[in-house]
């Protein structure tokens, strides 16, 4: 190479160096302003989610803690009295209402931490096996009053409502998420 080419290659390098330069500089501002636009839109479509999605959360909450009041058993009884049924009708007609209480409010899940709805699940499950519990130890031909009696008596000897963890739980979480 001889000295007139490497000067040429020399003078072009350092013309072009600072548009590499200044084009290298621009590539990257541009790609922050796009990346900080990016982020900002997408806080404001979570902010916009929120104020949809957080009223239908509390309303979620509230239908729930309201399933969980209705089948309590104390609530139950009283709104689900035994008026005349043999212990067994008595039995199938409570668990008839708690089953359709929870197929109601089933789809409120969605809106739910899946800790919260494991105790509803389990606040169900619980004063069911309550239900059936206390129908085993009845004899036979007992009544539907026999049944609320010894169920009433149970919760009042244990001191243990089957839904008040549930309840507590779910109030604790809508403290966390306010």
């Amino acid at each position: 190479m001889t000295t007139d080419t490497s000067t040429i290659i020399l003078l072009i390098l350092l013309s072009t160096l600072p548009a590499l330069l200044v084009g290298g500089a621009m590539y990257l501002l541009t790609q922050k302003y796009l990346d900080r636009d990016y982020r900002k839109k997408i806080l404001d479509i979570r902010l916009k989610n929120s104020e949809t999605i957080l009223p239908i959360r509390l309303q979620a909450y509230e239908r729930i803690i309201l399933f969980l009041e209705r089948i309590t058993p104390s609530n139950m009884l009283i709104r689900v009295g035994p008026s005349g049924l043999s212990a067994g009708a008595y039995q199938a007609e409570l668990l008839q209402e708690i089953r359709a209480e929870y197929t109601h409010n089933l789809s409120q899940q969605l809106y739910m931490s899946e800790a919260a709805w494991q105790q509803v699940k389990k606040a169900k499950e619980d004063v069911v096996s309550m239900i059936n519990q206390n129908y085993q130890n009845l004899q036979d031909k007992s009544k539907g009053t026999d049944l609320a009696k010894r169920i009433l008596e149970n919760v009042l000897h244990q001191e243990v409502d089957p839904t008040a963890q549930a309840l507590q739980f779910l109030k604790r979480e809508l403290h966390e998420i306010f």
